[in-house]
């Protein structure tokens, strides 16, 4: 079997070419797979509040499994291309955005970076860890060997996030 290769998709701002948030995460998936990325699997959408809490709009949010040839750096520089391709601008930290495209994951990796892997924050986060469930219910995060349902049980509970219907 592949390496697990987790990707996490959001946006919280509509795109001048791809519209609304979700449309613009399904744009941006399509713009991954059309540079040569293998979606294997793909969460349902997914709102939710800015981290940390501000006034901005909510976020849609997913994570895609994936297979690549591409070694870890060389792969975040391709989520980057894809990110200024979509009219991404990196001004401030935590600033709302029109794509957001995280290399989570890549295998059993643990790095210090970058890219860091696993990401350093993906552990406290709803957004992150109920899609990366859907996609890899199985996974445990390489450098604490815990569960995706064992980090998904000690998020605090402000953390919220919804699947989108379909």
């Amino acid at each position: 079997m592949s390496e697990c290769i987790l990707i996490g998709i959001g946006a919280n701002l509509p795109s001048a070419a791809h519209g609304p948030p979700r449309a613009t995460c399904e744009a941006a998936l399509a713009a991954l797979r059309a540079r040569g990325l293998r979606v294997l699997r793909r969460s349902r959408w997914y709102e939710s509040a800015p981290v940390p809490p501000s006034d901005q709009p909510w976020y849609v949010n997913g994570v895609a499994r994936v297979e690549t040839g591409l070694e870890p750096a060389a792969l975040l520089a391709l989520l980057h291309e894809v990110e200024r391709d979509f009219g991404r601008e990196r001004r401030e930290i935590n600033a709302a955005r029109v794509i957001d495209l995280d290399l989570l994951a890549y295998g059993d990796r643990v790095e210090t970076g970058p890219p860091a892997l696993p990401h350093p924050r993906l552990h406290e986060r709803a957004f992150v860890l109920l899609p990366l469930a859907e996609v890899a219910p199985d996974w445990r995060h390489p450098a604490t060997g815990r569960s995706v349902a064992a980090l998904i049980a000690a998020l605090p509970p402000d953390q919220a996030a919804r699947p989108l219907a379909d």
